[in-house]
């Protein structure tokens, strides 16, 4: 019976631990992906402000990610959708303004 135990007990670590790095890695990539779209779109309004070049483009965008990827790091999965979903409305609502301004 020992040797069974030993093998339920090493089988279900080895779960939790594959279950825990798949959170895990989500968590980040979704953080990362978060930051890029949002950053993307904030360079991308800098860069029609300034008239500035590709260079600029660039740097807004690695500085904006990595500003959003840390500032969402307390968050969990759950609240960086809804995150992501406050996001997709305001550029929603610029949108509809951009379309309706004069």
């Amino acid at each position: 019976m020992g040797l069974t135990d030993n093998l339920k007990n090493m089988t279900a670590s080895l779960q939790q631990g594959a279950k825990n790095t798949t959170v895990s890695l989500s968590h980040k990539l979704l953080r990362l992906v978060s930051g890029f779209f949002t950053g993307l779109v904030l360079a991308l309004i800098i860069q029609e402000m300034m008239q500035s070049g590709t260079l600029m483009l660039l740097f807004f965008i690695t500085l904006f990610t990595a500003i959003i990827y840390t500032f969402l790091g307390r968050f969990s999965i759950l609240q960086i959708l809804i995150f992501d979903l406050i996001c997709v409305l305001v550029i929603s609502l610029m949108r509809l303004y951009i379309m309706v301004a004069p």
